[in-house]
């Protein structure tokens, strides 16, 4: 199958300009993700250094 092949499903003459990219939403969600683990893991490595001063 050629690389710019169209899918079955879709509409005569639309090419997929995207194919390797992911969606925005997933990318935002996953940044997201990212700077919330690592603020919890922050969090979680202070609170053992408070503890472990007291």
């Amino acid at each position: 199958m050629p690389e710019n092949a169209v899918s079955e499903n879709a509409a005569p003459g639309h090419v997929m300009k995207e194919e390797g990219k992911f969606p925005r939403g997933l990318v935002i969600r996953l940044f997201a993700y990212l700077i919330a683990g690592h603020l919890f893991a922050a969090f979680l490595y202070l609170l053992f250094e408070m503890g472990a001063r007291g």
